[in-house]
């Protein structure tokens, strides 16, 4: 498989292919590629010690990098996931959450090994892009939850 030009490089203390086994198991077009033993010992690791997992999320190509516990994640990198109703949304936010994650606000949690996500449904998305009051009301209702409630978000949007 050809390497993409642009690859999405993720940060883990140890458990990057942990963690890439699990994105597979939540979200559809998403598979672990391949997995890259160290060839030597490094700073925070052994000779064979995994080192990097090549894995895909929702298409989208990824480096996970076990570079030990030096550098933490914040809410200035983020997965976003489009969803397409509430089934959607709980299936993938409940994921994370129910496997040691953390919840957080207007459809923003957090998995167990730090990587932040946005939980979005796409009516949400739209609401926004079509500005103006239905916007306003979307983004005044998604302000005052976690989990994104899509039928809410509708409402809002209907006024």
């Amino acid at each position: 498989m050809k390497a993409a030009k642009n690859t999405i490089c993720i940060w883990y203390d140890k458990d990057a292919e942990a963690a890439a086994n699990f994105y597979a198991t939540v979200f559809p077009d998403t598979q672990v590629n391949a997995v890259f033993r160290a060839p030597g010992d490094y700073p925070s690791g052994k000779q064979g010690d995994v080192l990097t997992v090549d894995f895909t999320v929702c298409g989208v190509r990824c480096i996970g990098l076990n570079g030990g516990p030096m550098f933490k994640h914040t809410e200035a990198f983020s997965m976003q996931i489009a969803t397409d109703d509430q089934e959607e949304t709980d299936r993938y936010w409940n994921a994370i959450v129910d496997n040691g994650g953390q919840t957080s606000e207007c459809g923003w949690c957090r998995d167990k090994w730090g990587i932040n996500w946005q939980i979005t449904p796409r009516t949400l998305t739209e609401a926004l892009a079509t500005g103006g009051a239905e916007a306003e009301r979307a983004f005044a209702a998604m302000m005052t939850m976690q989990k994104i409630d899509v039928a809410k978000i509708d409402a809002a949007r209907r006024g």
